[in-house]
C-alpha cells in the first residue's frame, strides 16, 4: 500500500469560491481515476500558524496505481489549479510498513 499526502497553503488572495472549487475537483478524482483504495480531502479546522489550508490523504494498492493517478489528465488539471492558487504545496508518499 502506498500512502500519498498533499497539503496546500493558499495565497492570501485565493477566494472562498476558488478554495471550494479546488476541493470539489479533488474530491471528484476517485470517481474518474481507477485503483484508489481510499481518498480524503478536507479543510484545516485548527487554523494554527503552522497549519496548511487543506490536506489530502490517498491510499493506493501499489506504485503502479499511484503512477496512473499521477499522470492521469484529470489529476494533472487539478494539480495545475492547486499550484496556481497556492503559495506552498508539500507532499509525502510512503509505503505502509
Amino acid at each position: 500500500m502506498i500512502t500519498h499526502i498533499v497539503c496546500w497553503k493558499y495565497k492570501s488572495d485565493t477566494s472562498p469560491e476558488q478554495r471550494a472549487d479546488h476541493i470539489a475537483k479533488l474530491r471528484a478524482l476517485p470517481d474518474i481515476i481507477p485503483n484508489i483504495e481510499s481518498f480524503s480531502v478536507g479543510a484545516d479546522i485548527l487554523h494554527l500558524e503552522r497549519s496548511f489550508d487543506i490536506g489530502l490523504v490517498a491510499v493506493y494498492p501499489d506504485m503502479a496505481a499511484l503512477d496512473v493517478y499521477t499522470v492521469h489528465p484529470a489529476h494533472q488539471e487539478v494539480a495545475a489549479l492547486g499550484r496556481q492558487i497556492a503559495e506552498k504545496v508539500v507532499s509525502v508518499d510512503f509505503e505502509a510498513a
